[in-house]
């Protein structure tokens, strides 16, 4: 007499019940068959798909990381009343450090002596640097006699133009903040304003400052230190108090720089602001709004723009 008995895994309703260890079966057979030369076709079965959603492969494979770019803010070192004494030790320093800067030109001081001839000689040949037109005679340091006649004023300029700079129109008015620039107009002192209307009539482009690094008009030495001129200076862009945002012109004169310490204290601030990431050094030319020159007005440039840390 048999024993009817039930396995504990059986299906009681007689049905066969497939366990995952088949499955594993049929896969290595299926591979070892495809291994032996064997087909899908030739097995006579359906190729089969895996379907993928968007989803899953989203959080398999990242999506690409886009690493936004910061905007430098934009300085533009500017040296005025050269060539003067000092101009020689500015021009160095600006060469030895390889950062760009524009010089304003007084006329009169290119055939004052020959020392400053010299020195009108090496800003020619100097790279990185831009000659701008800073009148012919100074005002004679007399500005607002000076600014009385608008016809004087716009001749003096042309005079270094025709002189010295006959492919340049970039101009800052003697003893004066004036602005004028695409749309960018403003006359500190409004006496003035007919003469600079002028200048900008006569074709010129009027460019002031929003930061001065003072001196001592008796002793000719600067008042602030590199580092009391490098707070100014953020003090300044946090502030929004340039005439167009993020670009700060700064007004410094190279006579200034004669002495020793004083050249030291320039070196410094330079030096100084190339390791802060956030500033870029620029030409005046570059300046927004302000026309682009044709390459046959450029002044040698071997770099119009400098890398803080070069």
């Amino acid at each position: 007499m048999e024993n009817s008995s039930s396995d504990d895994d059986g299906d009681p309703s007689g049905s066969l019940t497939i366990q995952p260890s088949y499955y594993r079966i049929t896969f290595l057979s299926l591979f070892f068959l495809l291994a032996c030369g064997k087909t899908v076709h030739d097995l006579k079965m359906k190729p089969f798909r895996v379907a993928v959603s968007t989803k899953t492969l989203s959080k398999v494979v990242p999506a690409a990381v886009t690493k936004k770019v910061k905007k430098k803010k934009k300085i533009y070192l500017t040296f005025d009343d050269g060539p003067n004494k000092g101009t020689q030790n500015v021009l160095d320093i600006v060469q030895q450090e390889n950062i760009p800067a524009t010089f304003f030109i007084v006329g009169e001081h290119v055939f004052a002596s020959l020392e400053q001839a010299r020195t009108w000689d090496s800003l020619q040949a100097a790279t990185n640097i831009e000659l701008c037109n800073h009148s012919y005679t100074h005002a004679h340091n007399h500005y607002e006699r000076f600014y009385e006649n608008a016809d004087t004023v716009v001749k003096d300029i042309e005079l270094t133009k025709e002189k010295l700079l006959p492919d340049n129109n970039i101009v800052r008015a003697p003893g004066r903040n004036s602005w004028r620039i695409d749309s960018l107009h403003y006359t500190d002192i409004k006496k003035s304003k007919v003469a600079i209307d002028s200048l900008q009539n006569a074709g010129f482009i009027v460019i002031g400052w929003d930061l001065e690094w003072h001196y001592d008009p008796k002793t000719f030495t600067v008042m602030n230190t590199a580092d009391e001129l490098l707070t100014q200076v953020d003090s300044v862009f946090n502030k929004g108090k340039t005439k167009t945002v993020d670009n700060l012109v700064l007004l410094a004169h190279d006579q200034v720089y004669k002495k020793c310490d004083d050249s030291m204290q320039l070196r410094e601030f330079v030096k100084k602001l190339k390791q802060k990431d956030e500033y870029e050094l620029s030409l005046v030319s570059s300046y927004p709004g302000v026309m682009k020159l044709p390459d046959s007005l450029k002044i040698k440039t071997s770099s119009a723009n400098i890398i803080p840390g070069q």
